[in-house]
């Protein structure tokens, strides 16, 4: 066998060493007897230079890995010290049972908290925390001293106990190989075929809004086009504003600013601002905000709810049951962080003349922070496949879509048909989604 060459290390010779001649397009073989180091000397210049090089490769390497080292004995330093504050943090707040939550217990109707549950929570949580530990210490000390068990070893006759702490341990993986896997493989399985079911989805979906945009598919009124900017000339009916709120003291003024801004005729829009506020000095502030644009002349009123009940659905089912709604046909429903435009009720309501069957027109959302940072902007692009894609195209071909709480207008005689806000789920967008579909046509309209 042909001695090795390699410039890092050395290598013992075993058998005859053969030199072999290149000489192109002849060659020779030579066979040595005898070797010694000095045997393997090459005097030619080219191979001379060569292994230079390869010396100067092997100390630019070496500096290379001693600068990785470096770098990662750094990176160590600073992550132990991390990890120590972390863990005596955890520590602290376990150890005291307070939550971000308890700093609004004064008025937030929380004195009425059974400690005694919540001490039991925590001590839960550190029981668990406690055996995955000892689980975790039980995998390192197995795996550094090279125990392998399999589950067939385990009662067979060539197991052996080696004290208390192995036999623990194989118990552990016995019951992990037998008990935990089957159904954790099971589980994964399962969790396969729904991402595959997932990817299929995804895919209709985007074929079918490549279809819309090819045909160029787009909702518009029935009927004759309606001058929206002459006055009684259009179509101005009935519309009802809701702005359901709930300790909303960072976004008040500027919801119920653009709602009171809305392009509408005064004498066929009402806004009621439904404050389910528990802070005294949240109702107060959202009160006056409303005092104030009832003086500069907006048709809006401001409802609190002494006995809070059903949440959101709660309150709108509260604010509908008013004697005033029935002279209303439309109803406009925004949350509290939503500033819609002021042609938002041009750009929707004209949908509905001419066309008894449609019972929802929903718009789609923009937001004013989607390029703030790295989260806002994935949700800027999850939010939009949303619409953009699944609300688009379950609403142009099968006429089918969820209700997203917000940013939509309902014919009133179709949520009454459907049987109003129940407080049966915290759902309420989906479930009158649902209930509303089996009597009405929906519709999306991209904004």
């Amino acid at each position: 066998m042909a001695p090795s060459f390699k410039w890092w290390g050395k290598e013992s010779h075993r058998g005859t060493p053969v030199v072999v001649k290149m000489e192109n397009p002849k060659w020779s073989m030579v066979e040595l007897e005898g070797p010694s180091d000095e045997d393997f000397i090459i005097a030619n210049n080219n191979n001379n230079e060569r292994d230079k090089g390869r010396g100067k490769n092997a100390k630019q390497l070496t500096w290379v890995l001693l600068l990785k080292a470096h770098k990662a004995a750094g990176c160590l330093a600073s992550v132990a010290p991390a990890l120590l504050g972390l863990v005596s943090a955890v520590k602290r707040r376990v150890a005291s049972g307070r939550t971000d939550a308890d700093g609004d217990s004064v008025g937030g109707g929380r004195e009425k908290e059974n400690h005694t549950v919540r001490s039991r929570f925590y001590s839960c949580i550190k029981v668990f925390l406690f055996v995955s530990l000892m689980l975790l210490c039980f995998e390192v000390a197995a795996y550094f001293k090279g125990w392998h068990f399999g589950a067939p070893r385990f009662w067979g006759p060539s197991f052996g106990v080696r004290g208390v702490f192995d036999w623990v341990y194989s118990m552990w993986v016995f019951v992990r190989v037998e008990y935990l896997a089957p159904p954790l493989q099971f589980l994964a399985n399962v969790c396969i075929v729904l991402f595959i079911v997932q990817s299929l989805d995804r895919l209709v979906l985007c074929l079918g809004c490549f279809w819309i945009r090819f045909k160029k598919i787009k909702p518009v009124p029935k009927g004759d086009d309606a001058d929206l900017e002459s006055g009684e000339k259009g179509f101005f009916p009935m519309v009802l504003v809701q702005i359901p709120m709930c300790n909303e003291r960072e976004v008040y003024q500027q919801s119920i600013g653009a709602v009171c801004n809305l392009d509408w005729p005064k004498s066929k829009l009402l806004i009621q601002v439904l404050d389910d506020s528990d802070d005294i000095t949240t109702q107060a502030l959202i009160r006056e905000e409303v005092q104030k644009w009832q003086k500069e002349g907006a048709n809006i009123v401001y409802r609190h709810r002494v006995i809070r009940t059903g949440y959101k659905a709660g309150n709108l089912k509260s604010a509908m049951s008013c004697s005033y709604v029935k002279d209303y046909e439309f109803v406009a429903i925004f949350d509290a962080d939503f500033q819609p435009t002021p042609d938002f009720l041009k750009r929707t309501v004209p949908h509905f003349k001419d066309n008894d069957e449609l019972g929802l027109v929903q718009a789609r959302w923009s937001f004013v922070n989607k390029d703030e940072n790295l989260l806002t902007r994935l949700q800027n692009i999850n939010l939009a496949f949303h619409f953009e894609v699944e609300q688009q195209v379950n609403g142009v071909f099968i006429n089918f879509f969820g209700f997203n709480g917000t940013a939509g207008v309902w014919r009133i005689k179709t949520l009454e048909d459907a049987g109003g806000w129940l407080e049966r789920t915290t759902v309420e967008d989906m479930d009158i989604a649902v209930r509303a579909h089996l009597h009405w046509l929906e519709i999306y309209f991209p904004q």
